[in-house]
């Protein structure tokens, strides 16, 4: 089959018919007996308007491919055809909007089509045999992960031997126009370039003219400034000896200013070396005296430490002592109330000594409200027990047995008081000695932190003084190499001037007979390095020095 290159179709009717949309588009071939195959395959989309004798539109797809001619599928929609389509397949779109919905699914192909996985489709599927004569649809259909969904799907018939016809005489007729426009356009491009050409040469003899004038004057002005360059350089050459004189002084001048300032300079850092000495002996003094200070501090820190844990030990057992001896005055007020019982009994029959009765009665019911303030109203409660006892004395002998009774219990009492006192004094002078020992550690603790900041402060000032020791060495040490390198430096630079000197006495005395275009070729080559070292050396050694 002969593979005829057949570029985008023409309007076919030039007042009839409008191609809105004509690609290359990438289509997938489904066939019942074949493997599916993709192929780029033109689509163009035309709309053709009828006006005699009823104005009418027509949608026209058509598919065709440039290698093979007679490859074509046409499908035409009416606006009656559109109607049906529309009701088969659900579209929501009027047939004035569809060709611009189709377009744009078919741009959206394209865009897809260079992915791995295309989002949007184009499929063709066609029945096996072409003799059969039946309608291939071709199918745009968007991909997700849980089906195919057919956005479109048009009905397109395999052209008839008469379609191919018309369809390649159109595409022969378009070629041959195109072909005589090309024609056109190389004969005006051939004159165009003939008239370029004779325009560039014409120009090419008067810049060649123009190039040798150029030269001419080229060779006229390099003689006139080689001549000129002959007489500059003698003239430099003279003020050139002048300035080497002048440094030679200015050298020696500053040769003996340095060595003045360097002299100062080291007997200043000399002296000021031995007075650092001096003040680092003495804060080494200071410093060892300081750690022997805090190692008996920490000495002492951690007895008393110890004695405050064997402290804190004691005054939690007196606790638990003063908890049992609280339980007993609980038990033994209990048998007071229970005394009591048997006192308003004998008060029935002793009607005179009632009074002393309720007065004990009061004195046991303030005891057991005053609990807490025993510490501090002990010894009233023992002048009043004396005051009982007096009067229980003086009593009758059918209450001796319940004045032994409040002996006992008045016995008891003063016990537990006495037990109360000695464990409240103790528990006293304890938390007083706790109180005076937390406020020792506190102070020793406070003088500690101070001996430590004060420590660290000297301990600073040591590394400061050792650093500015250590610069001072290191800058004395780099103004004793200064001076050497200088001295050296200087040393050269005499014998390089007076080499220079007789060099150029020589030469003076033997160009006497050379001709005058050779004197001025030679020029002291190294008097410009001699110059700029010393700039140099000049420029390093000034700011060190102040």
């Amino acid at each position: 089959m002969l593979k005829i290159k057949i570029k985008k179709q023409r309007k076919r009717f030039s007042s009839m018919a409008e191609e809105l949309f004509c690609k290359v588009v990438s289509i997938i071939f489904r066939c019942r007996d074949c493997e599916d195959r993709r192929a780029n395959i033109r689509l163009t989309v035309e709309m053709h308007t009828t006006c005699n004798p009823i104005h009418k539109k027509d949608l026209v797809v058509r598919l065709s491919d440039d290698a093979d001619p007679f490859f074509l599928y046409n499908l035409t929609i009416g606006e009656e055809d559109f109607q049906s389509l529309k009701n088969q397949q659900g579209l929501l779109v009027e047939f004035s909007a569809f060709p611009q919905r189709f377009i744009d699914l078919l741009e959206q192909c394209i865009l897809e089509k260079e992915k791995q996985v295309p989002r949007f489709l184009l499929q063709l599927v066609t029945s096996a045999s072409a003799l059969d004569r039946m309608p291939s649809s071709l199918n745009i259909i968007e991909t997700n992960p849980f089906k195919h969904l057919t956005h479109l799907s048009l009905k397109l018939l395999a052209a008839t031997d008469d379609d191919i016809k018309k369809y390649l005489a159109a595409c022969i007729q378009n070629l041959k126009v195109e072909n005589s426009s090309l024609e056109e356009r190389l004969h005006r491009v051939e004159e165009e370039l003939s008239n370029r050409l004779s325009i560039t040469q014409q120009a090419l003899a008067q810049k060649s003219k123009e190039l040798d004038k150029l030269q001419n004057e080229w060779t006229s002005q390099t003689s006139s400034l080689a001549n000129r360059h002959t007489q500059e350089i003698a003239t430099e050459r003279a003020k050139a000896l002048q300035i080497q004189t002048q440094y030679q002084i200015q050298c020696d001048q500053q040769r003996k200013e340095m060595e003045t300032a360097s002299n100062r300079k080291v007997q200043h850092l000399e002296s000021r070396v031995f007075e650092l000495e001096t003040a680092n002996k003495d804060l080494t003094d200071r410093k060892y005296k300081s750690e022997s200070c805090i190692r008996e501090l920490r000495t002492k820190l951690g007895g008393l430490e110890e004695e405050c844990q064997k402290i804190k030990q004691e005054v939690i057992s007196l606790q638990r002592e003063n908890s049992v001896l609280d339980t007993e005055c609980h038990e033994k007020e209990k048998q007071l109330n229970k005394l009591k019982t048997q006192t308003a009994v004998l008060e029935q029959e002793v009607k005179d000594k009632e009074l002393v009765v309720k007065q004990t009665a009061d004195v046991c019911g303030s005891a057991q409200e005053h609990k807490k303030k025993l510490e501090e109203s002990l010894e009233q409660k023992q002048v009043q027990i004396g005051k009982l006892e007096t009067t229980v004395k003086t009593l009758s002998e059918e209450l001796l047995k319940a004045n032994e009774i409040i002996k006992k219990l008045q016995i008891d009492l003063k016990k537990l008081m006495e037990k109360i006192k000695l464990k409240n004094a103790v528990t006293m002078q304890q938390e007083k000695l706790l109180g005076d020992k937390e406020q020792t550690l506190q102070k020793e603790t406070l003088e500690l932190t101070k001996v430590q900041q004060a420590l660290q402060q000297k301990e600073a000032e040591a590394l400061k003084l050792q650093e500015q020791l250590d610069a001072t060495v290191q800058k004395l040490e780099e103004s004793k190499q200064l001076l050497k390198t200088n001295e050296n430096v200087i040393s050269w630079l005499n014998k390089q001037l007076n080499e220079k000197k007789i060099a150029c006495l020589q030469d003076t005395a033997g160009r006497s007979d050379m001709p005058p275009s050779l004197k001025s070729i030679t020029v002291s080559p190294n008097l410009g390095a001699i110059q700029n070292a010393l700039v140099v050396r000049r420029e390093k050694f000034i700011p060190e020095a102040t």
